[in-house]
């Protein structure tokens, strides 16, 4: 588990982002953009900080899936990386099994889907606290209420 928070925590370098950036840049105003440069502009992308940038990475995966099939196995483990860092579990968890359909046993996605697991049960805990804790803060107002209406 503590790998896979090192690598869900891992960050572009910015040096690297704005270079693959160049690149792709230069490969689309030449109109001779390679899967390659994609794929390694898209993989800085989603390893940004910025949340615009992940949702970039996203679209760039996405479109690569669509256009090179060969490489689907890498972009789908990206996209759920990506989801996953965006905390967008659901999402994350349709490309992790995605993968799983492809290769069934790695044991890198197998530990991430564990952690997605994990993360979607703690959402699931606190937004059940959050209910519990409003519907209690409800139930103090309306008691409020209606004792001050007694009156």
């Amino acid at each position: 588990m503590a790998e896979m928070e090192e690598i869900l925590n891992e960050t572009v370098p910015q040096i690297d982002l704005e270079k693959f950036e160049k690149k792709y840049n230069r490969e689309i105003e030449t109109n001779s953009l390679t899967h390659t440069t994609q794929f390694e502009y898209a993989w800085c992308l989603v390893r940004s900080n910025y949340r615009n940038d992940m949702r970039s990475g996203i679209t760039l995966l996405e479109d690569l899936c669509r256009k090179n099939p060969e490489g689907k196995r890498d972009y789908i483990y990206y996209l759920a990386i990506a989801c996953t860092r965006l905390k967008e579990y659901s999402t994350a968890m349709k490309y992790v099994q995605a993968f799983l359909e492809i290769e069934p046993n790695n044991q890198q996605v197998i530990s991430l889907e564990e952690y997605i697991k994990k993360k979607i049960n703690i959402e699931g805990l606190k937004g059940a606290a959050m209910v519990s804790g409003a519907a209690l803060v409800l139930g103090g107002v309306l008691g409020i209420g209606f004792a001050l209406a007694k009156k």
